[in-house]
């Protein structure tokens, strides 16, 4: 028997060879990058068998404003805190909590009343500010929630949290478990829109309030730009026919599936030709679904001039109710610039003059098309407004952050019209009776929409996720 001697060499195996035997090769090292490290890690799994029970509303509209409203100046009239302006916030009110960093002198805290007026509307007695006349107008269909609260207390975090279930960015969005749980009832069209007002200062907003996170890129809200192409990189590049275009999609779609082929099921790979199908359908439904020069005079009338103008929160809110004829399941509208740490009673009512008037017409234009049964419209922002002058007392003063209390509406898709719930102590610091939390509201939401939110999961890196994460109950007293 012969031997053999062996050096190390003889053990090493061909850089090329190795790729190749991990059946992936260098190819599948590259794509395996650009999907991700969280799609790796995300387990794949069919959409759940949803609706878990008959829904009320088939879609969602959510006018989301940005910064925190004041709700002492709009919907929560105290007019204790208006008698007792200038005068110092009780011990016995404030609890010990300790003040932000913005409220400056921790001892000394003016409270100051609103300057606006109120009056009461609809069935249950509304208390409306002046500032918004034409909600005023449609007070027997919102039931206003007086009782919201959260946790958050910054912007970042809070905007994040209602938008999310999360205070930290990477969790799927409200829209993104919707268009997974339900989809879309257009195939031609993505189940998740978001629209911008244009020319807004105030905080920034991120993609992850509209992305999908863990979950399959499918599911991503598609932002809708106030320009000739709605939707970057959708129409073909000069030179490109449309046939072309099919033949490209048609080739790619081989090699994605001869690399899951490879690789087995892979979550992203199926998103990326999903997406593709649909940036190709959608160069037909897009424009038609964009253009408001179809429009009536009378529709234009009710929402403003202002609707002819794109980009306008006016113009989003009638594109939102087009969108919603044509079957796009969440419609998330954001307007900005309500964050008044100073200059309260100057920037207060043009914020409302630009939103009040479209809020109302969104409500009459859907009840005359007979769709706010089965629409659910939310307004409201990440959290509220101190009922205490951040500095000093001024004719320009500011409220600061407020996550204890803190005011929204919902109308329609099987909520109760012309009611309020919650109350607010005298001085509008604390929630006082039947608290909404903001996991509770995202709960109603969902429920309003058939699905039961602690059904509704994803299992991700171990465990299973939902919108409320272990929270959250469905607010039954507010529902028709």
């Amino acid at each position: 028997m012969s031997s053999k001697t062996f050096s190390s060499f003889d053990f090493l195996l061909p850089r090329r060879h190795f790729l190749n035997q991990c059946g992936i090769g260098l190819g599948g090292v590259a794509l395996a990058e650009m999907l991700g490290n969280a799609t790796a890690q995300a387990t794949v799994e069919a959409a759940p068998p949803v609706p878990h029970f008959a829904p009320k509303a088939k879609r969602v509209i959510y006018l989301f404003m940005s910064g925190g409203p004041s709700q002492l100046d709009l919907f929560d009239y105290k007019p204790d805190l208006v008698k007792r302006h200038g005068e110092q916030l009780p011990d016995s009110v404030r609890g010990g909590q300790r003040l932000t960093g913005m409220s400056g002198n921790q001892s000394s805290i003016p409270m100051v009343g609103s300057p606006f007026k109120f009056n009461q509307h609809g069935p249950s007695g509304t208390w409306i500010s002046e500032l918004l006349p034409n909600t005023a107008t449609v007070a027997s269909d919102l039931c206003v929630i007086r009782s919201m609260f959260t946790e958050s207390i910054n912007h970042g975090p809070g905007v994040t949290f209602i938008q999310t279930g999360s205070q930290i960015p990477g969790r799927p969005s409200m829209g993104a478990w919707l268009s997974y749980g339900l989809g879309s009832e257009n195939s031609n069209l993505p189940g998740f829109v978001v629209l911008i007002t244009k020319d807004k200062g105030g905080q920034p907003l991120g993609a992850h309030l509209w992305g999908t996170g863990f979950l399959p890129a499918e599911y991503q809200g598609l932002q809708f730009r106030p320009a000739k192409d709605p939707v970057l990189y959708l129409n073909n590049p000069p030179g490109i026919s449309s046939d072309s275009r099919r033949m490209m999609l048609e080739r790619l779609a081989q090699l994605h599936t001869h690399e899951q082929e490879m690789l087995g099921p892979e979550p992203g790979i199926q998103a990326r030709i999903s997406n593709y199908e649909m940036a190709f359908r959608m160069q037909s439904s897009i424009p038609e679904v964009t253009d408001l020069t179809s429009e009536s005079d009378a529709t234009f009338a009710l929402y403003g001039e202002d609707a002819r103008k794109p980009g306008t929160f006016a113009a989003n809110c009638l594109q939102a109710r087009r969108l919603a004829e044509k079957g796009v399941r969440f419609i998330q509208l954001y307007h900005q610039d309500w964050d008044h740490h100073g200059g309260l009673p100057g920037a207060l009512p043009k914020l409302c003059k630009e939103t009040d008037r479209a809020c109302a017409a969104l409500i009459i234009d859907l009840k005359q098309r007979g769709m706010l049964d089965d629409t659910l419209v939310v307004w409201g922002g990440e959290f509220g407004r101190t009922n205490y002058c951040q500095g000093k007392l001024s004719a320009s003063f500011g409220r600061d952050h407020h996550p204890r209390c803190y005011s929204m509406w919902m109308a329609g898709g099987g909520i109760q019209g012309g009611i309020n719930h919650g109350e607010t102590d005298a001085l509008g610091y604390n929630v006082e009776k039947d608290g909404v939390h903001v996991h509770d509201l995202q709960a109603t939401i969902l429920n309003q929409l058939g699905i039961d939110h602690e059904a509704l999961t994803y299992k991700f890196a171990g465990r299973r996720y939902r919108l409320t994460d272990v929270h959250g109950k469905v607010v039954r007293a507010i529902l028709a």
